[in-house]
């Protein structure tokens, strides 16, 4: 309870409201990615990340998974555009390795910058915390994530068989990784 108290102070401390006063003074001047704003995820924010996950993929992760991810602290972000959860990204960073979880942009959001605005932010925030290395899975058919991924730097490093639930049994998965030092 704290720490969420702790965490929303933070937020209103770091806003940058010159960017949303330009954009209203000045259309045009700041870009809508500028405007989007990145946050540690909280509780609260479960609903709206869970109906995106949901709209998002056949075998959804549960609730209880995403408050796991909290519990435990792993480095949990929404994107947020006028108190609109727009996409969420999870990153798990440990002895030198950083491993990206989850990223999720709303279907009507996609292919505008958001998956890139959240992945660039888990890579500086893997930097931050001395990681060495960022690795991901990705399904062979979201070709969408893998052209950013590939985009990003990551490289393909291998195939996990059978890793991801699918309608007629399992699917492999991608295995990427991106060097960060």
């Amino acid at each position: 309870m704290v720490m969420e108290f702790l965490d929303r102070v933070k937020d209103l401390i770091i806003y940058d409201a010159d960017r949303e006063f330009y954009a209203k003074v000045f259309p045009g001047s700041v870009s809508r990615q500028d405007l989007m704003r990145l946050r540690k995820m909280r509780n609260g924010d479960l609903p709206a990340v869970l109906a995106i996950e949901n709209a998002n993929y056949q075998f959804p992760w549960s609730e209880a998974i995403f408050e796991d991810c909290l519990r435990v602290n792993y480095s949990c972000w929404v994107c947020e555009e006028s108190g609109d959860i727009l996409g969420f990204s999870i990153v798990a960073i440990a002895v030198g390795e950083a491993h990206i979880l989850n990223i999720n942009v709303h279907p009507a959001e996609q292919k505008q910058g958001i998956g890139r605005k959240m992945l660039t932010n888990l890579i500086e925030v893997a930097r931050s915390k001395n990681a060495e290395t960022i690795f991901l899975e990705v399904r062979p058919s979201n070709v969408g994530a893998i052209a950013l991924y590939d985009s990003m730097g990551f490289n393909e490093i291998g195939i996990r068989k059978g890793y991801y639930q699918a309608e007629n049994g399992r699917e492999d998965a991608i295995m990427l990784a991106l060097e960060l030092v």
